[in-house]
């Protein structure tokens, strides 16, 4: 095995999020993530609990420096009017010193909540916006080498 220097382990400060197209700058953290949903199967004559893929979900978080009201901009008066919108979201995380970059596109992004209004003393607000996800796109995968 193969020591890996310290330095090649991907700094998250290189991550950098579009929403439709626009760079946010506001970012302060971003996850997106498959479940993968499996059916029990039982064999005769044997005793395991076997597995099949029947499907898999996608959701994810964006939390976002508090600067702007994003969540209510986003969805605000079309949820009252009864229209859900759906998002693209590409997410890209490239540190110079690590061995590559990856970038990942989520598509029909819906977002599950927003928050109206929240805030405490002393502290820098953020913003978390909740999603899920029907599609993805492996644009760029970091390769071991």
């Amino acid at each position: 095995m193969t020591k890996i220097p310290s330095n090649r382990r991907i700094n998250g400060t290189f991550g950098a999020v579009w929403l439709d197209g626009e760079k946010l700058a506001d970012v302060d953290s971003f996850e997106a993530k498959v479940t993968i949903n499996y059916e029990d199967v039982n064999m005769a004559e044997d005793l395991a609990t076997h597995k099949k893929m029947t499907g898999w979900s996608g959701e994810g978080t964006l939390t976002l420096k508090k600067v702007y009201s994003t969540g209510a901009n986003l969805l605000g008066e079309k949820l009252k009017e009864g229209k859900m919108p759906t998002f693209t979201i590409v997410g890209k995380l490239a540190d110079p010193d690590a061995y590559g970059s990856e970038r990942v596109a989520l598509n029909e992004v819906t977002f599950n909540e927003f928050t109206l209004m929240k805030f405490e003393q002393k502290t820098p607000g953020t913003e978390e916006l909740p999603f899920a996800f029907a599609d993805y796109d492996l644009v760029d995968l970091i390769e071991r080498g």
